[in-house]
């Protein structure tokens, strides 16, 4: 276990400051003339520079070598990576689910096992997002990866990873996320033999803590929770790879050191994880279900007030109380793309179909809501506190419609049958009857 993995720091964007080595960190300015222990010094901007300072985020950070010493790089294989625009084939209307991806049988690293979905918008454009998953059975060792396009939000759903990057290790298991600013190098280390998991690729602006409205000051994600790495330093020369996202490709170029070199840093972009247990959930205690809304972790503003260009909202164990009231979310069509994912458990509102690993994507107007049999359960149920325990569901939530992939319209995975999960409902209309 990497001792520096267990370092974190607490805040969210904060402003933070560490070291790997004593006098890594100059004193009394960002970029001396000659550093003591003979690092460069190199910034590293995730906004434009002009930025307002609540939003703003750069980190200094001071390294054996900077990131420009690398040669050419040459297209690689993107395999099933899809960027934006994602005009591949038409996107139907329908509801659609998936099985989880299969761990491959050939050895696969994080690069080589990520799985496009869909997705919306252009990250040419900084607007939209895709939706990846991870299926892999090998570390990376000798090469490293960064996302120019956007900053990534990874959920585990099976397996916990080491993930190494410049500012540091960050651990993740299931029930956990991080969150990998745009251009951090990085490179992921198996905990066990495989792991499997989703990612939201962020094309706009960075994930953020909502507003909480009327909700006052408590409630969500409290900012003390996100944890940030403590700076540690691979260095190691020999020859290394970086593969890049960059407009949509995939670039691999050749490095004679290990780009995760900063020995120290300070500032306020740097990767964060999150433990969803310590989500507080803000419930209905009267009537009607809540809005998905109301569990939202992360938001990711779009350029049109009250509108997403991606929201982070999960379902984890919590108290169901309210009156004489259907308790799972009702029937409902909506303005907003809803990509769901399955952690552990199960969804209350789909008892089969719907496992962990897999996924569901309901587009704005398609209907949608409990399967028949969730209906007639909930329908009669006895309506007293219930305690919805062992499950962990999310969804991404977006602006845009996500437009499936070539492959998530074609792969085996894809559930045919979904459909047919709403086609028990039965007719219960009674014209003329009482009314009590």
């Amino acid at each position: 276990m990497p001792v520096a993995a267990l370092k974190y720091q607490s805040g969210f964007a904060n402003e933070f400051a560490t070291e790997a080595v004593p006098g890594g960190l100059p004193e009394g300015q960002n970029a001396p003339q000659k550093h003591s222990l003979g690092l460069y010094t190199e910034q590293f901007s995730g906004t434009s520079f002009t930025s307002p300072r609540h939003v703003n985020r750069r980190t200094w950070t001071y390294r054996i070598k900077p990131s420009v010493t690398h040669k050419p790089y040459e297209e690689y294989s993107a395999r099933l990576v899809r960027s934006g625009p994602f005009t591949e084939v038409p996107t139907p209307p329908n509801q659609l689910r998936w099985d989880p991806v299969p761990i491959p049988k050939e050895p696969t690293d994080f690069v080589d096992g990520i799985v496009t979905l869909g997705g919306n918008g252009d990250p040419a454009m900084q607007t939209g997002v895709a939706i990846h998953v991870y299926a892999i059975n090998r570390s990376m060792e000798d090469r490293f990866f960064y996302n120019a396009d956007g900053e990534m939000l990874i959920v585990p759903q099976q397996g916990a990873l080491w993930i190494h990057t410049e500012l540091g290790i960050l651990g993740i298991a299931p029930g956990e996320i991080c969150v990998l600013p745009r251009g951090l190098k990085f490179r992921v280390v198996l905990q066990e033999a495989s792991a499997r998991g989703y990612i939201c690729e962020n094309y706009g602006q960075q994930f953020r803590l909502p507003e909480l409205g009327p909700i006052g000051a408590n409630g969500l994600a409290n900012a003390r929770d996100f944890l940030y790495p403590a700076a540690a330093y691979e260095d190691r020369e020999g020859i290394f790879h970086i593969v890049s996202k960059f407009l949509g490709n995939l670039w691999i170029a050749e490095i004679d050191h290990s780009p995760l070199d900063v020995v120290a840093w300070h500032g306020n972009y740097a990767p964060y994880k999150y433990d969803l247990k310590n989500f507080n959930c803000i419930n209905s205690v009267s009537f009607d279900h809540p809005d998905p809304s109301i569990y939202t972790v992360l938001t990711a503003p779009s350029a049109i007030a009250g509108t997403s260009n991606v929201d982070f909202a999960i379902f984890p164990p919590r108290w169901m109380v309210a009156e004489h009231t259907f308790r799972p979310p009702w029937f409902h069509r909506n303005m907003m793309n809803e990509f769901m994912g399955l952690v552990f458990g199960q969804y209350d509102a789909k008892t089969e179909g719907f496992v962990p690993g897999g996924a569901s994507l309901h587009n704005c107007m398609a209907g949608h809501g409990p399967d028949a049999e969730t209906f007639e359960r909930a329908s009669a149920a006895e309506l007293k506190p219930q305690y919805l325990g062992n499950t962990l569901a999310f969804m991404f939530e977006t602006q845009l419609a996500v437009r499936p992939t070539k492959f998530a319209l074609e792969t085996k995975i894809l559930q045919h049958e979904y459909y047919e999960c709403w086609q028990g409902l039965k007719k219960h209309f009674k014209p003329g009857a009482d009314q009590k």
